[in-house]
Parts: structure tokens; sequence; C-alpha cells
């Protein structure tokens, strides 16, 4: 007896077509989709010429100097050249022969030492910005000047222990330095453009007297150290430190 192969109802074929139209729906949707956000994403990327557009992209990071003195910079309100005026009318005939702008530190507020500090007016926080001075009687005696650099008040003074060779030689080189710090501050910055965060009377190795001068760009924070001599204005080198 031969076997007859049943066909399924009508109905179940209908039902079975539908399910397979639902699915060829869905998947051509799915796809759809798919194609739309591809092509969304490849517009935020790509120009109308097919080159890849500039969106926006993070500065260039910064190593842990440039980062501090882009914290420390903008927070001196008192420049330089008023923190060294400041400075200097705290010693009678004082010229200036260091300046330098830092953070102040617990040992900048304390009132020990040797000899005693003067504490004229409040310190500032710790961490605050401040100008350590340093200025020279004419026989080479070095007071130190801690100004605020916000409010622009000298916070502490002391005399700098010293024995008879220090302060020959801090006496010598203020004989031999005929440029000021003004003058040598404009030769350094007529050849690296910022702020000036230091100023130094100091030597070369030659045994020239000169003005060694830092200088902040505000684009980069890089700090470029001029060194001036302290006789003729020359600017003798310049070393740009990115570290």
């Amino acid at each position: 007896m031969s076997s007859v192969r049943r066909l399924p109802p009508l109905r179940s074929m209908a039902a079975i077509c539908a399910l397979g139209s639902s699915v060829l729906l869905m998947t051509g949707c799915t796809n759809a989709d798919t194609t739309r956000s591809s092509v969304a994403e490849a517009a935020q990327t790509t120009s109308p010429t097919g080159s890849p557009t500039n969106t926006a992209s993070p500065s260039p990071s910064l190593n842990e100097d440039q980062a501090e003195r882009k914290a420390l910079v903008p927070m001196a309100k008192v420049t330089w050249d008023k923190a060294a005026d400041t400075a200097v009318k705290e010693v009678p005939e004082g010229k200036l022969v260091d300046l330098e702008l830092k953070r102040t530190s617990a040992e900048a507020t304390a009132s020990t030492g040797s000899p005693s500090p003067s504490m004229p007016n409040p310190a500032p926080s710790q961490g605050a910005p401040e100008w350590e001075a340093k200025v020279a009687a004419p026989d080479g005696t070095v007071h130190r000047i801690d100004v605020d650099a916000v409010s622009g008040k000298v916070f502490r003074t002391q005399a700098e222990d010293q024995d008879a060779d220090d302060k020959q030689q801090v006496a010598d080189r203020l004989s031999k330095a005929t440029q000021t710090p003004e003058q040598a501050v404009k030769a350094a910055t007529g050849k690296a453009k910022g702020t000036v965060t230091h100023v130094e009377l100091d030597e070369s190795d030659d045994q020239k007297v000169m003005w060694s001068v830092d200088v902040v760009s505000t684009d980069n924070w890089d700090k470029a150290t001029v060194d001036v001599d302290a006789t003729n204005g020359k600017v003798l080198r310049q070393d740009v430190d990115t570290d």
C-alpha cells in the first residue's frame, strides 16, 4: 500500500508565510537602521570632500613643571618689578641681587631663624604665591625679604647668615654690575616673551658677572633662562626648559 504524503493545511501554510515575511521585514529594517547609523557616523568624521574633519582635539598634555607654572604664575598679581621695588626699600641703600616667584612654604611663615626674622604683616597661607627677594647692603650683607605676590606687602624680613668672604663676594659682584635688573630684564624679554619669574645676579663659568633671568611663556608654559652680561647688557646665553 503506497504511502501518501499529506500536505499541510492551507491555514498552517498561511501562518508560515506570514512568519517568514515578518522575519524578512525585521531583517530589512535592521539592515536599513544599521546603514543609516553608519552613514551618520561617517558624516561626523568626514568632510564633504571625503577627508577627515578636525573635531575638538584635547590640548597637549603638560609635564609636572609646566603644570606647576600654569598654576602658579597667574596667581601672582604683583609683577617682578613692583616686588623688587618694595623689597629694596626695606634695606637702606640696598640693591637687588635675587628675586624669585614661588609658593609660600611653612618655613617662610615661621618665626624662627638665625637671626630672628621680622614679621611686619600677616603671612599668606601656605602654598600661596610670594616673591622671595634678596637685597644686599653696600657692605655685601644680604637680607631676605618675602613679599606677598597678591597684596604686595612685605610679610617677612631676615638677615642672611654670611661670613666675611660671602659678603665680600656679593659686594664685588655689585661693584662690577653696571646694568640694573630692569635693563637686564628688558634685554632678556627682547629674546624670550612671557612673564618674568626669577632675576638673579650671578657669575658665568668664565667669571663674568651676569644677570640670569627666567621668563615663562604663557602659551606653552616653558621656561626660558636668559643670561645677560651685567657690564654691557649683551645676551650671553638663552636656554629653554621644556621639562
